[in-house]
């Protein structure tokens, strides 16, 4: 038997939720998928060169696109909260001038993006072995943002109208396009790094312009496109309201053009194509975590406007417990797929692969933070702003000591994996004969025969001498340590 169609007006269990938010999820993970395909192809059939221009560049685009994010999560929690109002009209137009802005900024977008991204690639810091590639894939990808960002809202608006599963037909159908046209451009026709770009571009206008045919014709969902005006208070409200996604985004990407920066000036190449492959996995990991607030932000908004506070308490609950369980089983994930990852995009180069499975297994442990501070209640920044607090104080006298536990935590995990870790053991113990023949004086010294001595007996007291320091750090922190622990849904 077929399970039941599931609605905004429900009450949603744990099954239930996952359920609803599933085709988000999934949505989101193809959508980063687009990327982490042109990489794989550019990176294994074109050069690392390529694949560097690629990764620098990319940040820049993730800008301009995440203006759909912004309009598409915070447009349609307004929506949906129309509609949980009985107001099905105003929802309805409200949804279709969402539409109409998001055309009209991606024209206007893509305008300024064609014509500037010389100098803006310059100003990010560009060296002229990649310059011409970054330009040249900037400006055919930065043709599509039209498609891109409506891809982005509809995401949220298929939700809204509860018909998650064509949003994930369509996203999957761009997801297919993207991989099969990079095969056919890249690896087929050697378009090189021109042929990725029109791949992505293209698999973008199928994500984009499918579910925009879909609310053109007669449909069976809540939503119809309908004769509109521009509203500025719900424009504004609904910038409002999705602006977390648009800084969060735009901070991203410009702590990404700043590593870049740095890494192609002290490392070089090889420095930016590692951390393109980290970010390319984050984006899939983050996904999973961005996917369910798409897909509960209209669920929210339906019973705040049905004044529904039952409900909204169940979901704050179930969401905490969720991102936080996330954290912890993403963090695991991460060491354990670190080298099959790395592998996977630059393989072929065994120093750009150790330096990349190495970075990665580091930077796993942002997933175990992130899931904390997902779990986090917003009431706690909410409460600070009643009282006064600017969002630098809120940060510094609220959020920051909240976080210290898991600071910590995470800083203990990292230390301990670093500090036993067999390449920083190569560096600090490459004398060797010293250490061996320091163990042989004391086996003389104490009557034993110097023959005794084999490799097990120095790898034994090694490890006593390495196992020391590590004993005294978590005596001096398990408290936190636990805490930690048990908040990040790891001991669940």
């Amino acid at each position: 038997m077929s399970n039941p169609r599931i609605q905004l007006s429900d009450h949603f269990t744990y099954p239930r939720l996952l359920r609803f938010v599933a085709p988000s999820i999934t949505m989101m993970i193809f959508t980063s998928i687009y990327g982490v395909v042109d990489g794989f192809f550019v990176s294994n059939y074109i050069g690392k060169t390529p694949f560097a221009a690629l990764n620098f560049i990319m940040p820049f685009i993730m800008v301009l696109g995440g203006t759909g994010f912004m309009l598409g999560t915070g447009g349609s929690a307004l929506v949906a909260k129309e509609m949980g109002c009985g107001h099905t009209e105003r929802a309805n137009r409200i949804f279709t001038m969402m539409i109409a802005f998001v055309v009209v900024t991606g024209l206007i977008l893509t305008a300024l993006g064609v014509a500037f991204i010389r100098p803006i690639a310059r100003l990010m810091g560009a060296s002229e072995s990649i310059m011409e590639d970054c330009v040249l894939y900037g400006r055919i990808v930065n043709a599509f943002t039209a498609a891109f960002m409506l891809q982005n809202v509809f995401q949220s608006f298929l939700i809204a109208a509860e018909k998650p599963k064509l949003g994930l037909a369509a996203t999957v159908a761009a997801g297919v396009t993207n991989m099969a046209l990079d095969a056919l451009f890249v690896a087929g026709f050697r378009w090189g790094i021109a042929g990725a770009a029109v791949a992505t571009g293209l698999s973008q206008c199928v994500g984009g312009l499918f579910p925009l045919v879909y609310f053109l014709r007669p449909n069976s969902s809540r939503l119809r496109l309908v004769r509109t005006r521009l509203e500025l208070r719900p424009l504004l409200n609904a910038c409002g309201n999705g602006s977390s996604e648009l800084m969060s985004n735009i901070s991203s990407s410009i702590v990404s053009m700043l590593y870049n920066f740095q890494l192609l000036k002290y490392i070089g190449e090889d420095g930016v194509s590692a951390y393109g492959v980290l970010m390319y996995v984050q984006f899939i990991f983050v996904a999973i975590d961005i996917g369910y607030s798409i897909g509960c932000a209209p669920i929210v908004g339906f019973h705040y406007g049905a004044q529904n506070h039952a409900e909204l308490k169940n979901m704050l609950k179930k969401s905490v417990l969720l991102m936080c369980a996330s954290g912890a089983v993403l963090t695991l994930l991460a060491r354990l797929l670190a080298a099959p990852l790395a592998k996977l995009f630059v393989g072929y180069d065994e120093g750009l692969y150790t330096l990349t499975c190495h970075a990665f297994r580091l930077f796993s442990f942002a997933f175990l933070f992130a899931g904390f501070m997902q779990s986090l209640p917003r009431e706690l920044e909410e409460a600070a702003y009643i009282d006064g607090a600017g969002t630098i104080r809120t940060f510094f006298q609220v959020m920051l000591p909240n976080a210290r536990t898991m600071m910590m935590t995470v800083f203990l995990f990292s230390f301990c994996w670093q500090w036993t870790d067999s390449t920083y053991s190569s560096i600090y113990f490459n004398e060797m004969p010293v250490f061996a023949n320091t163990i042989e004086s004391l086996y003389i010294r104490v009557g034993l025969n110097a023959d005794m001595l084999g490799t097990n007996i120095a790898r034994n007291a090694a490890s006593m001498l390495i196992i020391i320091p590590l004993l005294i750090l978590f005596g001096f922190c398990q408290k936190m340590l636990v805490k930690s622990i048990a908040l990040s849904g790891m001991a669940n």
